[in-house]
């Protein structure tokens, strides 16, 4: 009794008519993936810097250091007419000590920065610094643009 190796003995392998049937490909081709990927990389890396421009204001320039901000603080901004800004909403100044209370997330520690356009009265940059201390803040800083040399 003897075994026949290699189809020899009519038992093993078969020919089919029109030859061997294709098995389907279970790989991934992840050229397209990479491609998509890189585009959205592009995409976003363009797109972010727009996205942080905030109140459009005319800062004064001083050659003051940059800080190092290690969370993202509250950005208050006054425009050249005394409209303030928390964030990028516009808001009364009547309502500015409510809405930094309800802003309050850990506590009145973290920091607040104001930006007022060069134009903008003195009065009313002051006033809303005022409005800031009274929700109970401490931690106010103004930002200013680098001075740039001629």
């Amino acid at each position: 009794m003897g075994m026949a190796v290699g189809g020899a003995g009519g038992g093993g392998s078969r020919r089919r008519r029109g030859g061997r049937r294709r098995q389907p490909v279970s790989e991934i081709n992840v050229t397209p993936m990479v491609d998509v990927m890189l585009c959205l990389l592009i995409i976003f890396m363009v797109a972010a810097p727009m996205l942080t421009v905030g109140v459009p204001l005319d800062l004064p320039e001083t050659q003051a250091k940059a800080l190092n901000a290690d969370k993202q603080p509250i950005e208050v901004s006054v425009q050249k007419g005394g409209t303030v800004f928390i964030g990028e909403s516009e808001i009364a100044a009547e309502e500015v000590v409510a809405k930094l209370q309800a802003v309050a997330k850990t506590g009145y520690e973290e920091r607040i920065f104001v930006r007022a356009d060069k134009s903008a009265d003195y009065g009313s940059v002051i006033k809303v610094m005022a409005l800031i201390s009274a929700a109970g803040y401490k931690n106010i800083g103004l930002i200013t643009a680098p001075e740039t040399t001629s």
